[in-house]
């Protein structure tokens, strides 16, 4: 199987966000799909391995931003490459509070959404969660950033912000460079959270 194949699907890249005892955090996801317009309900998954997941379990609430074409490839360093266990994700970042009193971000996004959380599933890695959208508005005229854009024009930057290696392995989702010669069967890229079936050898 070519894990490639999955980069051809329509995806979208987004932060979720939520808080709980008055700790917020937020990462990036990429499955946030509207199911029903009447009510207006969303699905979206995260990797459980992320706070904000457990965030969003805690609260039963999430804000989700929608990212445009204009964010910076240090935008998804911020969100997506540290844990927000460890910093707070929201220091430095422009950001609004929604109705839910949940951040948003108000630059490099084109709109974003307020919601509850109906029902959760566990799917292994991820938890899907279904909720309801409370409010959402339009933030710019911006296109939406899709996973194939990511891929072509901002993904390229994360050359130039990891090391450079003689040999090793590179993930083919966000560009994290492991190096040694054996890449462990149970690796998971500390960036993105993939495993092993997304990386490839480098020379």
């Amino acid at each position: 199987m070519n894990p490639k194949a999955f980069f051809q699907l329509s995806y979208g890249l987004y932060v979720a966000a939520s808080k709980s005892d008055k700790k917020m955090s937020g990462c990036i996801v990429n499955t946030v799909t509207q199911v029903t317009n009447d009510p207006q309900q969303i699905i979206l998954a995260v990797n459980k391995q992320n706070f904000t997941c457990e965030l969003i379990q805690k609260s039963g609430i999430v804000s989700i931003s929608v990212l445009s074409e204009s964010a910076p490839f240090s935008l998804f360093q911020h969100f997506g490459f540290q844990s927000g266990r460890d910093v707070d994700k929201f220091v430095g970042v422009p950001f609004a509070i929604t109705g839910q009193e949940l951040p948003y971000l108000t630059e490099h996004t084109t709109a974003y959404f307020d919601c509850k959380v109906i029902n959760s599933y566990d799917l292994g890695t991820h938890m899907m969660f279904l909720a309801s959208v409370s409010d959402a508005d339009v933030i710019s005229n911006e296109k939406a950033m899709t996973y194939s854009y990511y891929h072509e024009f901002v993904k390229t930057q994360a050359s130039s912000a990891t090391p450079a290696a003689t040999k090793g392995w590179r993930c083919t989702v966000c560009g994290y460079v492991y190096e040694g010669e054996e890449l462990p069967p149970d690796f998971i890229c500390p960036w993105c959270k993939h495993g092993v079936d997304d990386f490839e050898k480098i020379n």
